[in-house]
Order: C-alpha cells, then structure tokens, then sequence
C-alpha cells in the first residue's frame, strides 16, 4: 500500500513534467509563428501604403496634369498660327482629367479607410497585444524563478518558521501571477491563430471593393459621352499623322536629291572664274564672319548669321531665337577692305563718316551680293512701291554712265532704253518724280565715261627713277610751284581717295555734285571697282592740286579760279566733290565733277576752298585783304589757319601710301 502510494505520486510528477515540457515546445512554435506574422504584416503594410502613397500621387498628378493643359493657351509660340482646336481640345481633356481627378480622390479616401486602416489596427492591437503579454509572462516567470531560489535557500535545522512562511506565501504569488500571465499570453497566441486570416483577408477586400466602384463610377460618367469626342481627336490625330508622313516623304526625297548633286554645290568659292552675281537685291540672308578688336592690335572674328530687315542690318547669335539691330543701313557706305591674310572683306561706313563693322564673306558671290545689297538699301530704294525695278533701273543707271558712247544714235538708242526701263519700273509715276529724271539727265553728260584713277605721267616717273628735277605736267617748274606755296596765303592739306570724275553739262546747282556721287559709287558696286589710293589734296588760295604721298609729285592741279561749284554730300559728310572747268580746245570748254572721300568732314575742305576764293577777290581790294586777315586766324608764319585744325586731315589715321579699298 505504501509503496502504491509512493509510486502515484512519482506518475503524477512524471505527468506534470511531461504537461510542461509539452506547453514549453507548443509556447516555443507559437511564439516563433507570432514573430513570423509580425516580420510579414509590417511588410505587407509597406506594400498597402505605397499602394495608398501611388494613388494619392495619382490625384495630385492628375491635378496638376488639368492645371498644365489650361496653361497650353498662355504659352507664346513663335509658331502658334493654327493652335485654336488644339487649344480647344486641350480644354476639353482638363475637364475629363478634374472629373477623373475626383474618382481618383475617392478611391483614394476609400482604400485608407478599408485597406490601410484595418492591417494597421491589426498591427497595432492584436500583435502589440501579443508582445506585450510576451513581456509580462517573462517577467512574471522571473519574478517566480527568484522567489523559488529563495525558498530553496532556507536553513535545515534551523528553520524560522515566520520567514518560511512569508517566502512559501512569496512564492505562491509569483505562482498565482506566472498563472495568470501564463494563461492570458497562451489565449492571445489562440486568438491570434483566428484573428491573423480576418486579418489578411479584410484589407483586399477593401482594395478590391474600392476599384470596382472607381470602374463602376468612370464607366457611367464617360462611356456615352466620351466615344463621339475620342473618335473625332482620334481622326485629328491621324489626319496630322497622315500629313508628317507626307512631309517626311518630301523631306526624304529632298535628301535624296541633296545626296545625289555634285560636291561643288557645298564647295565654298567653286565658281570664283564666273559667279553668278544678282546686283539688284533689296535684301540679303546668310553667315559671315564679324571682326571684334580684343586689344590695341589683337582682333577675333566670329561667325554669325546676318540678314537685312528694312534699312537695318540685324545680326542672330548662335542659340538666339530672333535677331538683333546691329547697323543702320541708311546713307551708309560700303567699301572693300583689306584685313590681314583674310579675303572678301568688307566695311560699313556711317553716313557721318565713321568706321562701322567690318565683315568677311564666304566667296567671291556672297561678298559682291552683299556689297551691292547693303549699297541699294543705303539708297533707300526699299521704300519704293517696286523696290526691285528701282534697284534694277539704279544699276542701269550705273552701266549707262560707264559704257563710252560715241555715236549719237547710240546715244540716242541708250536714252530710249533708260526712258523705257523707267516707263516699265512704275506705271504710278508722279510728274515730280519725271520732272527729277528729267533734271538728272541734263546734269549729266549721259554716254561719257567714268574715269576711277587719276594716272601720273610717264614722264613723272622717269624723271623720279632718274633723281633730276621733275617737270610739273602743268607747265610750272618745281622751284615756281614752292615759290608758290611760300606766296600763298592759304595751306591747307587732307587726306583724300579718288573716287571718280565724269563729264556735267551744268554747274549751276549743287545737284549736280550730288548726281555725280551717286552715278560714281553705282559704277563701282556695280563694275567691283572698290580699290582707289590715297592722295593729299592740297588746297591753296591759288589752286588745288593733288599730291602723291610718297613721291610728292603733283598728281593733277587746278586753279582755284576754274572751281565754280563744289559741296559736300547731304548725308555722308566724307564725300566731297567740285565742278572744274577745262579747256580742251582754244574756245571750247567742258565742264567735270570729281568725287573724292576724305578722311575728315567734307564741310572743313569746302570750307578752305571757299576761303581760297575770297582770298583770290580780297586780294584785289588791299583793304577787303586786311579785314578778311583780322577775321580768320593766322599761323605763326603769316597764312590763314582753318577753324578747327587739329591735323586729323594730315594724315594721321592713315600711313602714307596706303591703298584703301571702297
């Protein structure tokens, strides 16, 4: 009996144990699956809310796409010319976008209320609640491991029994509580097995739901309304899709075309022997090269494109969308210039006679086009009704003057020419613009030919290469002629190049001056006569007379007496010119214009041809001499000093002997 006692009580341990150990291994597998449904929820929330996070950005995308499209009618295209339907149609799809936009804000709402809201209070209540029980049982079993290392630890023959009872009472506590943790933690790990499949399952069908009823609501609001609208933007589309295919096709076979031409289309300069050069343009486009000083010496040039608008010259920098003045083209000049190892280059000149910008052109073609255009613009003939048929009647003009005609029915059938181009230039001509023609024609000696150098004798030169003394070719000798020039009152030097001289049959206007200016610089733009030397003109108050500067030798003289008419031009003050008288035969005269440019105003050698003059007649009157003398200033030596001298006519912008090119 007591060993059956003994034995029972031995199973019933045995039992416990094996209870303990099992609840131990089944705690352990819950335990590791709880942290498994932990590591997996955060997971799929991360993939819940970057759902949430795409269709809230989908909102504000779809938002700001209605605001974008609005904003399509306030852009500034340069080339907006037929954007109205397109502006229409835009205004049509912003308001589809705001109503998709609405759909969109629900469906939004809708999946953070019935997706994201419950994995995140699964989360938050169900496995927070696990772990912190997890907690609570660890600490009660501690609590109960302590208490029963302190009950073990009491005295054997010594027992207090007050102390073993306050620790067994101690230790049943801990026993109560590690129950009681035990046994909330053990059904929190139940009903986590339950609650983790509602779990999974409720937020898809939130999801779900909630994107059926976006469908649901965009089918009723665009499914009737929307086909006849999407079908007529579909057939727009392809009609433009229709006409790029077109344009492509052109395109392609234009590069075809380009493909097959010869490499001398892209040679630059290809046809140097005989260019095909058009002189009556009004307007010119293309690329030249624009010299930029960088220092004292030191120049760059840069290529840019240039095109004429108007009287103005307008230059595009590279990556710039519209073009910007660069020169007033107006009255202005244009001369041919040497620069440095460069070829075809050229120079704009102001109209009061200051250097502009100089260019360089590609070819011989582009830099005698260019030369000719910027000349028939500075005449402002872009202002006619036929600027073309003023351009070609100019250059007419200009070939007419420049072809010897020796027959009077030549003459004749020249003038009946001209009168013709100028009857078929413009049927609106006024009687003020005939009554001009007819004055130009009777300042003029029409058929007579434009001489563009003055030639030194031969003998000037032999005399020079011999070292004797020079025969002047007017019949005065070197000693008489500086005999003169220490007698003469007057002295006065500038720096001029010959432009031309050509035969007038009247001086009785300045008219007839200015003509001749414009009949000499259309001849040379017209014949590419662009090179003339530079000369002194030496202004006295007996005569002119042009002087070489490197060899002194008086190139041409007149007396001052024989220069009946002379001005400077109304708009370029460097142009200055003078009508002679000569006499070829005893008892015939004629009557020539020279044309000069001068590195000064023109005003300040008129000025000193018409103080030559009144010192010719005051000198005949020795009381007029003595006023005239107390009313301009003198030099040092006793001659007539011109206001403003400050030797800029001397020479000093130019070295002597230096050829400039018009």
């Amino acid at each position: 009996m007591i060993f059956f006692k003994k034995y029972f009580h031995l199973e019933l341990k045995l039992f416990a144990f094996f209870l303990l150990s099992k609840t131990r291994s089944l705690l352990s597998v819950f335990e590791e699956d709880a942290g498994t449904l932990t590591e997996y929820t955060n997971q799929l929330l991360q993939a819940m809310q970057r759902v949430y996070g795409a269709q809230n950005e989908m909102c504000l995308a779809t938002q700001q796409l209605s605001k974008q499209l609005l904003a399509y009618e306030k852009q500034h295209f340069a080339l907006g010319k037929g954007d109205e339907e397109v502006i229409s149609t835009l205004h049509y799809f912003s308001k589809v976008v705001d109503e998709l936009n609405i759909l969109h804000s629900e469906l939004a709402k809708q999946l953070a209320d019935t997706m994201v809201l419950p994995i995140i209070q699964f989360r938050e209540k169900d496995l927070t609640e696990v772990s912190t029980l997890k907690d609570l049982f660890g600490l009660a079993s501690n609590e109960h491991d302590v208490s029963m290392a302190k009950y073990s630890r009491l005295p054997k023959r010594k027992e207090n029994e007050k102390l073993k009872a306050e620790v067994a009472k101690e230790v049943a506590n801990a026993r109560r509580k590690q129950h009681l943790s035990s046994l909330q933690y053990y059904c929190a790990l139940n009903a986590l097995q339950y609650r983790k499949r509602v779990a999974m399952m409720e937020p898809m069908l939130g999801y779900t739901r909630g994107q059926i009823n976006f469908f649901k609501k965009g089918a009723e609001m665009f499914s009737k309304r929307m086909d006849s609208f999407l079908s007529s933007v579909s057939d727009m589309v392809q009609s433009i899709q229709g006409e790029l295919d077109a344009e492509a096709e052109k395109m392609r076979i234009s590069q075809q075309d380009l493909i097959s031409v010869n490499e001398s289309v892209y040679t630059p300069d290809s046809d140097i022997t005989s260019p095909a050069i058009n002189r009556n343009l009004i307007q010119k486009a293309g690329y030249l090269n624009l010299r930029n000083k960088t220092g004292l010496v030191t120049t760059t040039w840069e290529r840019l494109y240039f095109f004429t608008q108007g009287g103005n010259l307008m230059c595009q920098p590279r990556g710039a969308v519209a073009g910007g003045l660069i020169q007033d083209l107006d009255n202005c000049s244009v001369m041919a210039v040497d620069c440095e190892d460069r070829r075809y280059c050229f120079q704009i000149t102001t109209p009061t006679g200051k250097a502009g910008i100089t260019l360089q052109a590609e070819s011989k073609k582009e830099y005698e086009e260019w030369i000719c255009a910027i000349n028939n613009i500075s005449r402002q003939i872009y202002l006619t009704d036929n600027p073309e048929a003023a351009a070609i009647k100019l250059n007419q003009t200009a070939l007419q003057a420049v072809t010897p005609i020796t027959t009077f029915g030549k003459k004749h059938e020249v003038h009946h020419s001209s009168q013709n181009v100028r009857n078929t230039e413009n049927d609106k001509t006024t009687p003020n613009e005939s009554a001009g023609a007819q004055d130009s024609t009777q300042l003029i000696a029409l058929g007579t030919p434009i001489q563009f150098d003055i030639v030194l004798p031969a003998t000037e030169f032999l005399d020079q290469n011999r070292g004797g003394r020079r025969a002047n070719p007017f019949g005065e000798s070197e000693d008489s002629s500086k005999n003169e020039e220490e007698d003469s009152l007057l002295q006065q030097m500038f720096v001029v190049r010959f432009l031309g001289s050509m035969a007038v049959q009247s001086d009785d206007t300045s008219e007839v001056i200015y003509e001749a200016m414009r009949q000499v610089l259309a001849a040379r733009a017209i014949h590419n006569i662009f090179r003339m030397t530079e000369s002194h003109l030496m202004v006295t108050s007996k005569n002119l007379r042009l002087i070489d500067p490197q060899t002194q030798v008086t190139r041409i003289s007149f007396e001052l007496a024989t220069v009946t008419q002379f001005a400077a031009h109304q708009d370029n003050r460097r142009l200055i010119g003078f009508v002679v008288h000569l006499s070829e035969t005893p008892g015939e005269e004629s009557m020539s214009a020279y044309v000069f440019e001068s590195n000064t105003e023109g005003e300040k050698i008129c000025y000193a041809i018409s103080l030559g003059k009144e010192i010719i007649e005051a000198q005949k009157d020795p009381e007029a001499l003595a006023q005239l003398m107390k009313s301009v200033p003198l030099t040092n030596d006793g001659k007539f000093m011109l206001l403003n001298d400050q030797s800029e006519e001397d020479g000093t912008t130019h070295e002597e002997g230096e050829e400039s090119e018009a």
